[in-house]
């Protein structure tokens, strides 16, 4: 498995900064890139929506939205620091290759859906300012591919400084709003107590959700961290997740700052004046000077957007290459990567706006965050899952109380999501004359989201208990009932254990095949994502326990008078048993197997052909 954006993986130093503030600037950074995806165009148009129409009641949404992207982020880091695997790696180790394909085409979705606001956001910014049509201006945003490719040329750490830069041309121009729109402090704070006035308003919240929220920026972090080379002991990994922690809390409520203070705009302004309706960017533009008595609100709208829509789309760009390497284990040029996903981006834009003219951007920038938000789920759970297994996270795994609380909030967005999909197919067949063919088109696909989801959410549940249920951590239950016996011709015989009942009639077999002069090897592969990655260095907590569980066999079968002795392999079986086999002087290797039928008996089936095909010597599989 290749490194993640490995044209800049472990190119920051962090390990010549000791102590104080130089060594938390060394980690300072990645989080700035996450965070422009948290302030983009896309959440603008919600911000806007939802403070025109409900004045200050959605800020707590806003609060809402940011806590659990401050916590869902920190995981993304922890994943990408103890793993070294992002999350598109980690799915694509984890699940069958088809749920990855589908995985991989929902992010991509996700990921133009982003695009799409940020081709508005840019196009629109620049026609305020410069009075350049929304078409052409749709069109200019092309070039600004060669931004990102003149950034990554550079480094990482320029490509940081640029980012930070936008972000402060876009806080400083909102501090200069909100003194221009002098909003009420106390409606603020009484914004802050939940409450959905009515089912417009949960269609805003759930497009501030998939706003605030990103996916593609779960992605994102994960690959972003490892930027930073650091000293891999437990010590300076706990120092990196602080760190990271760190520089995720400032961003975040940076990002936070700005996307109230468009809302808060919006409320001061429009809602105040009885200006309910206004959803469009152009329209917020266009009132802002009458409104406020200044022609500067307008012009740093329009500069805080435009820096908002280029930073974001820098970073969207960097996901899209992370998804695609990651799922796909393909790599394309990032200048090809750009153009592409710019052109899925661009193309719907410009029809949409060559047909209905400029009046609907608004409404194509809030479809594009709820299509984010319906996306959510499919990378949020995957991520809990992952920082929660001991194994993968070698220690460092979320405790119950964060497992919890990310289980609430992933529970929280799928199911305003569900609520968000039935209403909008109930309504569809209400209005439409043919609903026959929703029947037989959309709700289909509908149940089929929700059957992976559902698939994704209790998959690894079922496995675990199941890997509980067959694996048996106590040799001394092993039933053998072999008696040694002399004068055996074979000489050296392999045996596969895996700790599980299967070892029974396997090792049975070959002492009965043997005797006692007989010298036997057990052999067992590690198959963790540790074991994967780093091989015979990896450390983690299931490589420590097949350890151990080794060891009690040689201990156990030595005392009955055999001859053995271990070996442990790392990876997958059909690849490391042959070179354990043909590396050593075996005669036979012997096998168990756990009666498996149907599809499992095919699946195994094809590891023992695979077994067949590359050792040199007879194979026996023992039911």
């Amino acid at each position: 498995m290749s490194k993640s954006l490995e044209e800049v993986h472990e190119s920051v130093s962090t390990e010549h900064k000791k102590t104080g503030f130089r060594k938390i600037l060394a980690f300072l950074g990645p989080a700035y890139l996450v965070s422009v995806g948290y302030m983009d165009p896309g959440n603008w148009a919600t911000d806007i929506a939802g403070g025109s129409q409900f004045g200050y009641t959605l800020v707590w949404v806003l609060l809402m939205s940011n806590l659990m992207a401050l916590l869902l982020q920190s995981l993304s880091a922890r994943l990408g620091i103890v793993t070294q695997r992002d999350l598109a790696q980690a799915s694509r180790e984890t699940y069958s290759k088809y749920i990855n394909y589908i995985l991989y085409f929902l992010a991509e979705i996700a990921i133009a859906a982003c695009d799409l606001a940020e081709v508005l956001g840019m196009a629109i910014g620049i026609n305020l300012l410069f009075g350049i049509p929304l078409f052409e201006g749709v069109l200019i945003t092309v070039l600004d591919t060669f931004i990102l490719l003149f950034l990554i040329n550079k480094g990482i750490r320029k490509m940081e400084a640029f980012i930070i830069a936008l972000v402060a041309i876009i806080g400083f121009s909102f501090i200069f709003e909100m003194i221009f729109a002098e909003p009420e402090v106390s409606k603020i704070i009484a914004g802050l107590v939940p409450s959905i006035p009515n089912s417009a308003a949960l269609y805003i919240a759930i497009g501030i959700i998939g706003a605030t929220v990103m996916p593609h920026n779960l992605y994102l972090h994960s690959s972003l961290v490892q930027t930073r080379k650091f000293d891999r002991s437990p010590t300076g990994i706990k120092q990196a997740l602080k760190y990271n922690l760190i520089d995720s809390t400032i961003a975040l409520n940076l990002a936070f700052f700005v996307n109230a203070a468009i809302l808060i705009l919006a409320a001061a302004t429009f809602h105040k004046n009885g200006m309910f309706e206004v959803a469009e960017i152009q329209d917020a533009h266009q009132f802002l000077e009458p409104l406020l008595g200044t022609k500067w609100a307008p012009i740093l709208f329009a500069v805080a957007l435009i820096a908002a829509g280029q930073s974001s789309t820098v970073t969207g760009t960097l996901a899209g290459q992370i998804v695609m390497e990651g799922y796909l284990h393909l790599r394309i040029q990032p200048w090809v990567r750009r153009i592409i996903t710019r052109l899925i981006a661009i193309i719907p834009a410009l029809v949409v706006i060559w047909i209905y003219g400029e009046s609907v951007t608004g409404k194509l920038l809030i479809l594009s965050q709820v299509i984010l938000s319906l996306q959510l789920g499919f990378a949020i759970i995957p991520l809990i899952h992952f920082v929660s297994d001991k194994s993968k996270m070698n220690g460092f795994h979320i405790s119950r109380t964060t497992q919890i609380v990310s289980w609430i909030i992933a529970l929280i967005i799928v199911s305003l999501n569900a609520k968000l999909v039935y209403d909008e197919i109930t309504s569809w067949l209400e209005g439409s004359n043919h609903p026959i063919i929703l029947w037989l088109t959309v709700i289909p696909l509908a149940f089929g989201f929700l059957g992976l989801l559902l698939y994704i959410v209790f998959k690894p549940f079922i496995a675990k208990a199941k890997s509980k249920k067959v694996i048996n951590h106590s040799p001394h239950n092993l039933k053998l009932h072999f008696t040694p016996k002399e004068g055996k011709s074979i000489k050296n015989i392999a045996v596969s254990v895996d700790f599980s009942s299967a070892d029974e009639a396997a090792l049975n077999k070959a002492f009965e095949l043997g005797g006692i002069d007989t010298e036997y090897t057990l052999i067992h592969i590690v198959e963790t994502v540790g074991a994967l990655m780093y091989g015979v260095h990896v450390h983690d907590h299931e490589t420590t326990i097949d350890e151990k569980l080794l060891l009690k066999y040689k201990e156990m079968l030595s005392e009955k008078g055999f001859n053995i002795e271990t070996e442990l392999g790392f990876g997958k079986p059909a690849k490391i048993i042959p070179e354990i086999i043909n590396s050593g002087n075996f005669d036979i290797l012997v096998m168990g197997t756990h009666g498996h039928t149907g599809l499992k008996d095919i699946l195994f089936g094809t590891t023992v052909d695979k077994l067949r095909h590359k050792i040199s010597i007879p194979l026996l599989i023992v039911k």
